[in-house]
């Protein structure tokens, strides 16, 4: 099934396009008929990427920016019109008292750009000067205080173009995941997990993260009411979940629990307008239900609506990252960094019970059975496919927040109950030690795909948190981002 509509639109971003001028032009200087047509080709462009933008046409007849009174015009229209991020593009050397302006009232993302400019005319005029208006503008927004993206210098049919604007992008996306996000909390962390521990109240405070809990004697009742009535929504997601996976080792009843339960977490996920959730999962779980989990929460996550083990709170964070990494393009996976390879000194175990996303499964196929430990049905069993992985954790210790991250790629390995798959990486050790030496714990959220130096890029817009790269390292991040 994939990702559903509903939950993908969260993760898009909508553009506030920007394209800026100097105010005074003529026929020998900031020609006005230049930056026109290079709006007008940056805009070709933006929309042959399927880029959701809005652009300031409203403001003038050419749809420039070129007047600091005009900052609050654009401001209030890109509010109305709740964009996420803007791009100020420099058409020739713009106006930097203007876009400061404009990026400082609302505090979004800033992408910057400056169309690279013509040769010189053979009588020595220049019509544009756009590099260096860029130079002015990213000392101004620095004087705001406003984190910015920048692409260097360019023709806007360049690669280097079309790489900017989308790696800015999924940035962007992890941003807005991290705005204000609503995190469901089912009941309370079991009391051994210490570790998944977390401050509610700093991250409202830090983040304006709310947590939003549900006991299990209402989750049981939202569950009991739906498996009593099976309508025809029931229906119809039972029919969902046993046409992606073999259920022959649980029976139909222990896949009809699983399917009430997952419409009971999605119901109150609904109502609360939750973004992810992290939950109670184990025994009490299964007494109110007579079901493991764990398939059920990576079916959730496979649509779109990530819920982590052991009421994870920053694991539920981290997966909302990941999604608007990849602008929800596929879901995340929530593991476990369980043991080492038998025969390969780099490569590790990214396991967990049976709560990976279905969709991410190898060529062997999607088995529901029981778990692992406990002997409970409904836990998801496969090999998740081969390819390029991303990892990532936030966490924090005494008040200070960070974020981790790093790629490898999937690999060979034994056989392992539950959901699993092998990833090899560049130095296992590095890992190792970021891990035990904090602020993180055993569970991590990975992604298919390299998405490093977009987490990179990203942490200067999340206010409080500090960038952790695994591999690649600064130096070679910041090289990619060029």
């Amino acid at each position: 099934m994939g990702i559903i509509e509903r939950y993908k639109e969260k993760y898009q971003i909508k553009l506030g396009f920007v394209p800026t001028r100097r105010e005074t032009f003529s026929d020998t200087a900031f020609r006005l008929d230049k930056a026109a047509e290079t709006k007008k080709m940056t805009e070709v462009c933006l929309t042959k990427m399927g880029v959701d933008f809005v652009n300031i046409d409203f403001l003038n007849e050419e749809g420039l920016l070129c007047r600091s009174r005009d900052a609050e015009a654009v401001a209030e229209y890109f509010r109305q019109e709740k964009v996420d991020a803007l791009f100020i593009a420099h058409m020739n050397f713009g106006c930097e008292e203007a876009v400061c302006r404009l990026a400082s009232m609302i505090k979004k993302p800033v992408l910057l750009w400056a169309v690279r400019d013509d040769a010189p005319e053979p009588e020595g005029y220049r019509f544009r000067d756009a590099q260096c208006g860029v130079f002015a503008s990213s000392k101004v927004l620095m004087r705001f205080g406003v984190p910015f993206t920048y692409i260097e210098n360019c023709w806007v049919t360049e690669d280097t173009f079309t790489k900017g604007v989308r790696d800015f992008l999924s940035a962007a996306g992890v941003a807005k995941a991290m705005h204000a996000p609503r995190i469901g909390q089912i009941s309370v962390r079991p009391a051994a997990f210490w570790s998944v521990k977390s401050n509610e109240a700093e991250l409202l405070e830090r983040f304006g993260v709310e947590v939003v809990p549900i006991t299990l004697v209402e989750m049981q009742k939202r569950f009991q009411g739906i498996l009593e009535k099976k309508d025809g929504c029931f229906q119809e997601e039972l029919a969902n979940i046993m046409g992606k996976a073999n259920q022959e080792i649980v029976g139909r009843d222990a896949v009809e629990r699983i399917c009430a339960m997952k419409l009971a977490v999605r119901e109150w996920a609904e109502e609360e307008n939750l973004r992810a959730a992290a939950t109670q999962c184990w025994a009490p779980f299964t007494d109110i239900s007579g079901i493991a989990p764990c398939y059920l929460m990576g079916d959730s996550t496979d649509e779109g609506f990530p819920i982590a083990c052991e009421n994870d709170i920053h694991g539920a964070l981290t997966s909302i990252m990941a999604l608007g990494a990849n602008k929800a393009s596929e879901p995340p996976f929530f593991a476990d960094l369980t043991g080492r390879h038998p025969t390969n000194d780099n490569a590790e175990l990214l396991w967990h019970c049976g709560v990976f996303p279905p969709s991410l499964a190898g060529d062997k196929g999607v088995t529901i059975g029981c778990h692992q430990g406990k002997g409970f049905k409904g836990a998801g069993q496969f090999e998740m496919r081969r390819g390029d992985i991303t990892l990532l954790r936030f966490d924090s210790l005494r008040g200070e927040y960070k974020l981790l991250f790093g790629e490898g790629e999937t690999t060979e390995g034994p056989y392992s109950k539950g959901t699993y798959v092998w990833a090899k990486f560049h130095d296992w050790p590095a890992w190792e030690r970021k891990f035990v030496c904090g602020p993180y714990i055993h569970h991590c959220t990975g992604i298919y795909g390299k998405y490093a130096h977009v987490f990179m890029e990203a942490v200067k817009y999340m206010d409080g948190v500090d960038a952790d790269p695994v591999y690649p390292d600064w130096k070679q991040l910041e090289r990619r981002l060029r």
